[in-house]
């Protein structure tokens, strides 16, 4: 029931409504037609102690080992990228505070009372000139977008530190060799030096700094990468669209991480 929730969005009672409803639901849940499904309440508290055993992790990391079995996952390169996740519990009215700019060398932890209704574990972010409220999901897939691992923090976290956790969250092992790939926000002398560490090849894109812009070979290596790299973006998008991802459907992140 958990599974069919993430594959079609669906909340514990909509969950509960069609497996009781729909056959090919109900057949997925191992149940005969004369059954009916456990209620929602039943299903809140079974995922609450998932999270506390971090069984959704073990599953994730079971189902990516069926895949490298059957070689579906094909580790010739792997692709890191973050994207923000909102979530509706937020504060109402006007936002007077403190907020963190996307990548921004500096994250702005803001202690701040809010109502019992608002999500207390997200945080601000303002990433292109708009407010978000909530938090980042860093995926790590291969080179064909399937994901490897995911870490998720608060939405104030920038992405320049959080490399090695990400790389830490990988469901398989890595050749070594195999270059990572991520877009500019990832460029650091720290980030260089841990590629090395972990003997990956170093395939962030070249960025340009104040009085050095790029190269012509940065920017033709920038193209080459950019081939590949946009393979993330199309994962990201198919979590959007087909399962309702983007959106924190739980509150707190502990259960948030469920949600890949």
């Amino acid at each position: 029931m958990c599974l069919l929730q993430s594959w079609y969005g669906l909340s514990d009672y909509e969950v509960e409504d069609r497996v009781n409803d729909s056959l090919s639901f109900s057949y997925f849940c191992g149940m005969t037609i004369e059954q009916v499904a456990p209620d929602h309440s039943t299903l809140s508290r079974f995922r609450t102690a998932l999270t506390k055993t971090q069984t959704f992790e073990r599953l994730f990391s079971s189902i990516n080992s069926q895949l490298e079995t059957h070689n579906i996952i094909v580790k010739k390169g792997v692709i890191v990228d973050a994207s923000v996740v909102d979530t509706p519990l937020r504060p109402k009215g006007k936002t007077n505070h403190k907020v963190t700019q996307d990548r921004s060398e500096q994250t702005i932890e803001v202690k701040k009372d809010y109502a019992d209704s608002v999500d207390k574990d997200a945080t601000w972010l303002k990433k292109r000139g708009k407010y978000h409220f909530g938090y980042k999901k860093y995926h790590l897939t291969d080179n064909q977008g399937l994901v490897l691992g995911v870490l998720t923090t608060t939405a104030n976290k920038n992405e320049i530190s959080n490399l090695e956790d990400v790389l830490d969250t990988l469901t398989v092992e890595l050749p070594k060799g195999i270059p990572l790939k991520a877009d500019k926000g990832y460029q650091s002398k720290k980030n260089a030096e841990l590629l090395k560490k972990r003997k990956l090849k170093n395939h962030i894109l070249k960025k340009a700094v104040k009085n050095k812009p790029l190269t012509k070979w940065e920017k033709r290596f920038n193209k080459l990468i950019g081939k590949t790299r946009f393979k993330v973006e199309r994962t990201f998008g198919g979590i959007k669209l087909w399962f309702k991802g983007g959106i924190a459907r739980y509150r707190g992140i502990k259960k948030c991480i469920l949600k890949i």
